[in-house]
């Protein structure tokens, strides 16, 4: 009996981490439409082609590489990198069905649910450097970060190096995938430059999204994916620590839609329905790094000043002339760090001493990450050229880049054809 119940805890572990991936991967069609939303009409193909190709390239890389890196196991965990090897090992037992690790789920589920996480990262940078990069330099910069920056800074906390071993906490990546990422897609934005037309002398000049109905739908999507996110990462089905992480993820999404609707009509009096989509991403992305440890009230804290955090983020963003065209460096990067900081504050080792913990790993994994970033994306700037033509970027990436349109326009021949 007692192993009977053993065979079915472990069963019932690996069902829900494979539920919880598929739900990581919803979280693509969610970017994909948020950003499609976000972008102008004539880009839309193109933001739906990176989204499509980032999840291709994600897995292949995160399998050639990205995996042994994160958890390279062994001598290597402690410290700042290592690599266990190209590719994947086939454990002992039938097709890898076995414990290992002690862990509660497979070889084949711990890659498949990690590898969706590594996809989701580069999303991150696809939407800030939106309507003027060319296709193949951002597919180059996006298999290399997925490659090899991601699973490095992740392998600080999640495959026991450095980080782990000073005690910093990040349960499912407010900073690893986060800010990670939001650091990356700022150092693009920057070589990049902003979009033509976006700063003049006369002032900031707002660029629409065109189809608020996407970005919406998007968004609902990714808080539903999100449930995969964070109650995934509690790494087994226990019932009460999934439940829990359930509670504050959609706390925390829902204050931050509060937060961001006061403040965006404080500043700027007007009901910006943008700004409550972001607010709700920036909640979950604050939550994020201590959903298993905080209480309700203390959710809700998070998520509210997250989303607060939104509107004057992406103010500040323009006013430096950083073209963030969906606001991915104000909900990843500045919402991942208060995330990140929000654990030594209300979390269950909260005072000032982890506090400080947190604020060091934040500030390592989102420079190496920027450095990498920056360093990669100058680096094709120079070799492969990194911004489409001013032509092409007035006519639109879609024909410029694909040679057809998200919504082409009905014509007689083709009416009559038809």
């Amino acid at each position: 009996m007692e192993q009977a119940a053993l065979e079915a805890t472990f069963t019932a572990n690996n069902v829900w981490m494979l539920v919880s991936t598929v739900l990581v991967f919803i979280m693509h069609l969610g970017f994909s439409t948020l950003e499609a939303g976000f972008v102008q009409k004539k880009n839309v193909v193109n933001i739906l082609f990176k989204n499509a190709m980032i999840i291709a390239i994600g897995l292949i890389t995160y399998w050639i590489c990205g995996f042994n890196l994160m958890y390279p196991g062994g001598d290597f965990a402690g410290g700042f990198f290592g690599f266990a090897g190209f590719g994947l090992d086939m454990p002992e037992g039938a097709a890898g069905l076995i414990e290992y690790a002690d862990a509660g789920y497979t070889y084949w589920t711990d890659f498949i649910f990690q590898g969706m996480f590594a996809a989701t990262c580069a999303t991150i940078v696809s939407g800030a450097v939106a309507e003027r990069i060319k296709l193949e330099p951002f597919l180059v910069f996006a298999t290399l970060f997925v490659a090899i920056s991601y699973p490095i800074t992740g392998m600080w906390k999640w495959g026991g190096g450095w980080l782990d071993a000073m005690g910093f906490y990040d349960f499912a990546g407010s900073t690893l995938v986060h800010a990670a990422g939001g650091a990356a897609a700022l150092a693009a934005v920057l070589v990049l430059g902003p979009r033509r037309g976006k700063y003049t002398d006369s002032g900031i000049k707002p660029i629409p999204g065109h189809s608020m109905p996407l970005a919406a739908i998007g968004v609902f999507l990714l808080w539903f994916g999100w449930f995969g996110f964070n109650g995934g990462s509690v790494l087994s089905a226990d019932p009460g620590a999934v439940s829990l992480v359930f509670v504050t993820t959609s706390l925390a999404a829902a204050a931050g839609a509060i937060g961001a609707f006061f403040v965006s009509w404080m500043l700027f009096k007007s009901h910006d329905l943008s700004m409550v989509l972001n607010g709700i991403l920036g909640g979950l992305v604050g939550i994020t790094a201590g959903a298993d440890q905080m209480l309700p009230g203390s959710s809700i804290l998070i998520g509210l000043i997250a989303g607060a955090i939104i509107p004057f983020s992406v103010v500040m963003f323009d006013k430096l002339k950083v073209d963030d065209p969906v606001g991915a460096t104000s909900v990843h990067l500045v919402c991942g760090i208060w995330g990140t900081l929000a654990v030594g504050i209300f979390g269950a080792m909260a005072g000032v001493g982890q506090i400080v913990t947190q604020l060091i790993g934040a500030l390592a994994v989102c420079a190496f990450s920027f450095a990498f970033s920056f360093g990669l994306m100058y680096a094709l700037k120079a070799t492969m050229g990194i911004r489409v033509s001013e032509e092409e970027e007035i006519k639109g990436l879609d024909i410029g880049e694909h040679d057809m349109e998200a919504y082409p326009e009905a014509t007689g021949d083709q009416i009559a054809f038809n």
